[in-house]
Parts: structure tokens; sequence; C-alpha cells
């Protein structure tokens, strides 16, 4: 564990040692590319943009605690602790909001608990789908968003499914 942080000081100086012999120009080809960023930012923003504010608007509604309660004795039936419907909700939406969540639960179960081992693995195993997409889309021509969307949300559910249950035989 001593040498790991020295793993990315390394990798840039095996990188730049690489661009001197090839005789690459680092600076002008760093800037070159920093201005292809820019363009792509401005494309970016307005969907993050949007993304936060319905993620907020969807928790400051009330929304989010009703779609909690109602999906909850679904989310049990199929496995998953009815505690973690929360974050199995959010995550798509939020990265740091489901961190949030997950430190709470650890709080109020602890950190051993089936319950918490459920979190962690729901945690891991899924993505803030609606901020990739946002960020993915922005950068293509087509945008047929719903497709990919469904098979992400769908492919989160289904690890958080066996996830939970992988942590109830172990």
């Amino acid at each position: 564990m001593k040498y790991l942080p020295l793993i990315l000081p390394i990798l840039f100086l095996a990188l730049f040692l690489f661009a001197l012999i090839k005789r690459v120009k680092l600076y002008d080809t760093f800037t070159e590319g920093i201005k292809d960023a820019v363009p792509l930012l401005l494309s970016l923003f307005p969907y993050l943009a949007a993304i936060l504010m319905l993620g907020e608007l969807f928790e400051a509604s009330g929304l989010s605690a009703l779609v909690t309660r109602l999906v909850s004795p679904l989310f049990g039936a199929l496995g998953i602790p009815p505690e973690i419907a929360k974050l199995v909700l959010l995550k798509p939406f939020s990265g740091s909001g489901a961190t949030a969540l997950l430190s709470e639960i650890f709080a109020a179960h602890g950190a051993d608990s089936y319950i918490a081992r459920c979190a962690c693995v729901a945690y891991g195993s899924s993505e803030t789908v609606f901020y990739i997409s946002a960020v993915y889309f922005a950068s293509v021509k087509r945008k047929k968003l719903l497709k990919p969307i469904v098979i992400a949300i769908t492919a989160n559910f289904c690890a958080v499914i066996l996830g939970c249950f992988l942590c109830k035989i172990m």
C-alpha cells in the first residue's frame, strides 16, 4: 500500500517521457484539447442544470417520499430491504445525494448490518444514469434517450436485487 499513491505521478512522468521521445509539443497539445472541451461544456450545461433542478424538485415536493412509500412493499417482495428503497430510487439521479443517504443508513442501522450491506451493494452496483446520460447525449447528434435510459435503469435494478440476494445468503 506504500506505493499506491505513486501510481499517478509515475504514470504522468512516463507519459511525459513518452511524449518527449515522440517529440510531441505537450503544452500545445494540452491547450488544443482544452479548446475542444469548452464547446462541450457549453452544450452540456443545460442538460446538467435540468437534471439537478428536477432532482431537487422531486425531493422538495415530497414526491420522493411518496414514491418511496409506494414502492417499499414491492421492493420487500423482491428481496430489497424497504429501508434502502429511497437509496435505490435516488442513486440514478444523484451520486452525492446517494452518498449522504448511505451515511444516514449506516448511522441508523450500523455499518455491519444486513441493511447496510445491501445499501452498499445498491450504491456500488448502480450508476447515476441521468447524469451520465446528460453527459453522453449532450455530445451526440442523435438523441434517442428512452431506450438506453430504460436499459440502464433496468440493469441497475436487477443488480440491486441480485446484490441483496447475495448479501442475504453470504
